[in-house]
């Protein structure tokens, strides 16, 4: 079975529906399948609840989606780059599900995993622990939380082969792999499509098993979410200046 189809719109022809749970993968700006949200942007569908780290910028990534009123919550653990969420959430437009960025991690890795449910020390005798099961463990206190599953999981990988097997590059690893594993029907946008046999085995983050559809987005945007610079030093330096070095 092909796996690869012409492009982001068609490759989720048929997938995105109201009320659906999506897992979107990246961190920050990086990595995320920006090719495969505009295309659910378009699709029209609306009261999502994705999952994601973060819920990008105004007018990028899952920002978009905000800007459209297609999300009705969000699944997240940082969420102060948005502007527009912030607005949505306060107004009581915007459902939201905060999680400690660990947490959020492991649940969607117990999620891939096949595990309903774990209990973890983090978040206790806080808000996160309110209406959740408490449990003691060899004389502390443990807080259950609930595995992550999706509908659909969107993810971006720096290289695929036609069969589904996946190659993340640094940061971009931090989420995509585990969502890729969560979810009915993960779809993946590559930067570099190979021939199957072209990865070395040992390099595959995500095996294909998981991976349903791909499409090929050959020169994505690389964005940066705050760039940091340093002042430029002055010209003038002890020694051009005559002074004694």
């Amino acid at each position: 079975m092909d796996k690869v189809y012409a492009d982001a719109r068609t490759a989720l022809a048929g997938l995105v529906k109201d009320g659906m749970t999506i897992m979107a993968g990246g961190f920050g700006l990086c990595g995320i399948p920006d090719t495969l949200i505009e295309a659910i942007r378009d699709s029209g569908a609306k009261n999502l609840t994705f999952i994601s780290n973060n819920a990008g910028v105004d007018g990028v990534g899952l920002g978009l989606l905000l800007e459209t009123r297609q999300i009705r919550k969000m699944i997240s653990s940082y969420v102060g780059e948005n502007k527009l969420f912030a607005q949505q959430y306060l107004s009581g437009e915007l459902e939201l599900e905060f999680n400690p960025q660990g947490t959020l991690a492991e649940r969607i890795r117990a999620g891939g995993a096949g595990i309903p449910a774990f209990f973890t020390k983090t978040g206790v005798g806080t808000i996160i622990a309110d209406g959740k099961e408490v449990r003691e463990f060899d004389g502390e206190q443990y807080v259950m939380e609930r595995g992550l599953f999706a509908d659909i999981s969107v993810v971006h990988a720096w290289k695929g082969d036609r069969e589904g097997n996946l190659v993340y590059r640094k940061t971009a690893r931090n989420f995509n792999p585990m969502m890729a594993t969560a979810a009915k029907m993960t779809v993946a946008q590559v930067e570099h499509l190979v021939e199957p046999g072209e990865i070395d085995p040992d390099c595959i983050h995500t095996p294909g098993i998981f991976v349903k559809r791909l499409v090929h987005v050959s020169n994505p945007v690389k964005r940066i979410e705050q760039r940091t610079t340093r002042k430029r030093e002055s010209a003038a330096t002890p020694a051009a200046a005559g002074e004694e070095v």
